[in-house]
């Protein structure tokens, strides 16, 4: 059997486990195996998004070759740790309302105008401040924005699926996208940054994800917003998280964003697709509430 594909094999299942174990019920079961309440699941989230914040952003650190004598480099963490504060806060006090607040507004325009950075001015980002801000702005603010999409309660110990049901909705994408580009792909979807890329792979995975989302609706209506909007808005942007990895490393010339997951590449190569669905489906279930 090919070496690399054990590698691929192992990698991928214990990363999915992982991500099974952190959010979802199963994590707090298992432990609660050795030690009744040892580690509630919400703090295996928490732990899990804050791991995928560090290594993500050291990745992208990496990835974008700051000058190692810049004043720059040595305040993107810094800078980070205030911003996830912020969410943290939010997170342990249960303040995510989802009500419109300009600041959220703000902070996922942000997001916005970082992705147009790059596919459009990627010059911009030759220079240490600008690899600054959009380091920042890549990491701090979508693994900030997912510590809300899941309601836990302390008091009979929940916590809700819904970062669980987005990473099988990511998952579902890719591989939709994949097997139907593979047999049925002609039309390339961008050529030069994702040659592999077809329009009917992504049409593939718009219809499939829609109809997971379908199913995700029907069978767990305790879910925050309706699952069918949230299957397709995935579909639909997953492959654009896709491309914004690409590009990054296009930009600066770089296979993976790094080694950490064997076979797979790095933290930032996994969840391109989750960085770029969990602020489109945070402002889902802001509009959501608000009509």
């Amino acid at each position: 059997m090919d070496r690399n594909l054990v590698q691929r094999t192992i990698g991928g299942l214990l990363y999915a486990f992982i991500v099974v174990f952190c959010t979802t019920p199963l994590g707090s079961f298992l432990l609660d195996k050795i030690s009744p309440n040892l580690v509630p699941q919400q703090d295996l989230y928490y732990g899990l998004i804050t791991l995928f914040l560090f290594v993500g952003a050291w990745e992208c650190v990496k990835m974008m070759k700051f000058d190692s004598k810049s004043w720059e480099k040595w305040v993107v963490f810094p800078i980070i740790v205030l911003i996830f504060y912020r969410f943290s806060k939010r997170y342990f006090k249960h303040g995510f309302y989802y009500n419109f607040d300009l600041s959220e507004i703000l902070a996922l325009s942000l997001i916005v105008i970082a992705v147009v950075t790059l596919f459009r001015f990627s010059k911009e980002l030759y220079y240490d401040n600008g690899k600054l801000i959009f380091t920042v702005i890549y990491t701090a603010i979508p693994f900030g924005f997912a510590l809300g999409l899941p309601s836990f309660s302390t008091h009979d110990n929940t916590f809700t699926l819904e970062v669980f049901f987005l990473f099988i909705l990511i998952w579902s994408s890719d591989t939709f996208a994949y097997l139907t580009g593979k047999f049925f792909g002609k039309h390339k979807m961008a050529p030069k940054i994702s040659p592999k890329k077809t329009w009917e792979g992504f049409a593939g995975g718009v219809l499939l994800t829609f109809v997971l989302g379908f199913f995700i609706e029907k069978f767990h209506p305790d879910l925050r917003g309706n699952w069918i909007v949230v299957g397709f808005l995935v579909s639909v942007f997953a492959p654009l998280g896709d491309l914004v990895e690409s590009q990054l490393k296009r930009t600066f010339a770089v296979k993976d964003s790094g080694n950490i997951i064997p076979g797979h590449g790095g933290i930032l190569d996994r969840l391109d697709s989750f960085i770029i669905c969990v602020p489109v489906v945070y402002l889902y279930f802001i509009l959501e509430k608000l009509f």
